[in-house]
């Protein structure tokens, strides 16, 4: 194995906790202006828009949410265009914002703790939880849609980041139903001729969970929509794709709704590990009439999966897996973890064999990692090429301060870091126009500096990590750590 690294001077330790935690600032302000610091030079085919969704708001009026996903969705947009960049942000209208906005105070109870003030007894029997829109967003047939796991879209103008409303899909959703916010783009559906379909999962859950599938045709109707039932209790963030199956990791976890019941913690915070079931590999055929299947694996815990493919007999499913499932504790500071008493998450590879019903895995990368990325046409498909967010250290527990892309053939690393004083979000492969190379585009991220107080949106060369960054602009503010996005190259925001 081969690691180049471009070379970083930090300190013994890579990061400070405290510059690291002023990334977790609201940003109150909604912005829009064009990015003239700029650092390099942006490359004039890059055309297109960057969108990020995250929690913005980590307090409503001075009162802190208990943890990030509990915050208020903001979307941000970087659009590029013959070598210039224009930047807007916008907080998603949803009822509960715009409610809790204008009583200057928490109104709703969060999913992982937030509650609202007066104790127990002003949360107790409250199971209204507020649809906070902040996991996700994607540009798919026309309509850009702001994605939270729990319940439905909010439709957005992809021009000028207005929110539109919810968004039941043309009916294929209720009020109030779920649709989950790890969408997978299928570069080339055999069932409708080759075009691209967008797939995508919901849950209810209960006593055994309710698993639907959704799949879109590229202007954006549900074409193939079918449901299953699972045994148990499923907290499922992320699934994987083939031409044949979705796949989702069923985590061994238990949820006791009592303590949520009763006021006293949020719904995530009843969540458990359990270290000695088994994960749950939940295989669901695309287009067939074919039984689901359920393979058995080591306990761990998954929230993000890389790719998946079929090969040679099996199915290959690229995650990135966790010893355990991080808890959320009622009296826990988010911002005082401890990461050195965590373990990392690591990217492994797991084997699923459909006719002996077995698993194997391998360790891939040792490296804490999380965000992992991919060439949108690999989506899958066997692939080569991955690019995530990494620690910069090798070794241990540690935010995300680099950039690391592993040839999974050849075994070759490179690292790009931001250390001391940079910490990244997930970053975002875009291919170059009309190229047929894997890895030939470019590698974007918002990065938080804590020198500058400020987050800059950095370009990277695919096929180079170590040549630094392309270009680095300079935004007028910070980002709050965001949780996901996407690209679109036929959508730029109007400027």
């Amino acid at each position: 194995m081969q690691l180049h690294e471009r070379a970083t001077t930090v300190s013994p330790k890579s990061y400070q906790r405290h510059d690291w935690q002023r990334g977790y600032e609201s940003l109150k302000q909604e912005y829009d202006y064009s990015i003239d610091d700029v650092e390099g030079e942006i490359p004039p085919e890059l055309c297109g828009t960057l969108f990020r969704n995250g929690p913005g708001l980590l307090d409503i009026n001075g009162q802190p949410v208990h943890h990030p996903f509990d915050g208020d969705g903001m979307i941000s947009a970087i659009a590029f265009r013959d070598g210039r960049a224009h930047f807007r942000n916008r907080y998603i209208r949803t009822e509960a914002y715009v409610e809790e906005q204008k009583a200057g105070k928490i109104l709703y109870r969060g999913v992982f703790g937030t509650q609202k003030p007066g104790g127990w007894l002003a949360n107790a029997f409250d199971f209204k939880l507020k649809n906070i829109a902040n996991t996700n967003v994607i540009y798919w047939g026309g309509k850009l849609l702001a994605l939270w796991e729990a319940a439905e879209p909010h439709r957005l103008d992809p021009h000028n980041l207005e929110t539109l409303g919810k968004d039941f899909l043309d009916g294929a959703i209720a009020e109030g139903d779920p649709f989950a916010a790890h969408p997978r783009l299928d570069p080339s559906c055999d069932m409708d001729g080759g075009e691209p379909c967008l797939v995508n999962f919901s849950l209810k859950v209960g006593l055994s969970t309710t698993v639907t599938i959704f799949e879109l045709n590229p202007v954006g109707k549900v074409i193939r929509q079918h449901a299953h039932s699972i045994p148990g209790f499923a907290f499922i963030h992320d699934f994987a794709i083939t031409p044949n199956y979705c796949i989702l990791f069923q985590n061994p976890v238990a949820f006791n709704p009592i303590p949520f019941t009763l006021g006293l913690r949020g719904a995530a915070e009843c969540i458990k590990f359990q270290p000695h079931q088994k994960t749950r590999i939940v295989l669901i055929p695309r287009h067939s009439k074919e039984s689901v299947q359920i393979l058995e694996t080591h306990a761990g815990f998954v929230f993000h999966h890389a790719n998946a493919f079929e090969q040679d007999g099996e199915i290959v499913v690229d995650s990135i897996c966790y010893e355990s499932f991080p808890e959320v504790e009622p009296a826990s500071d988010f911002k005082q973890v401890d990461f050195d008493a965590l373990k990392p998450g690591q990217l492994w590879r797991f084997h699923l064999n459909l006719q002996d019903k077995t698993v194997s895995r391998e360790l891939i990368e040792e490296r804490c990692c999380e965000f992992p990325s991919i060439h949108k046409d690999k989506v899958g498909r066997p692939y080569r090429y991955l690019f995530m967010g990494a620690a910069h250290e090798s070794t241990g527990n540690a935010p995300l301060q680099a950039i690391l892309k592993i040839d999974l053939e050849s075994g070759e690393r490179q690292l790009w870091s931001a250390a001391p004083r940079g910490f990244i979000s997930e970053p975002i492969f875009v291919p170059r126009p009309d190229s047929t190379l894997e890895d030939d585009g470019w590698v974007l991220s918002v990065v938080y500096d804590s020198t500058h107080h400020r987050s800059d949106v950095v370009i990277l060369d695919g096929r180079d990590l170590n040549k630094g960054a392309i270009a680095t602009l300079h935004l007028k503010h910070h980002i709050p750590y965001g949780l996901h996005g996407n690209f679109a190259p036929d959508c730029t925001i109007a400027s």
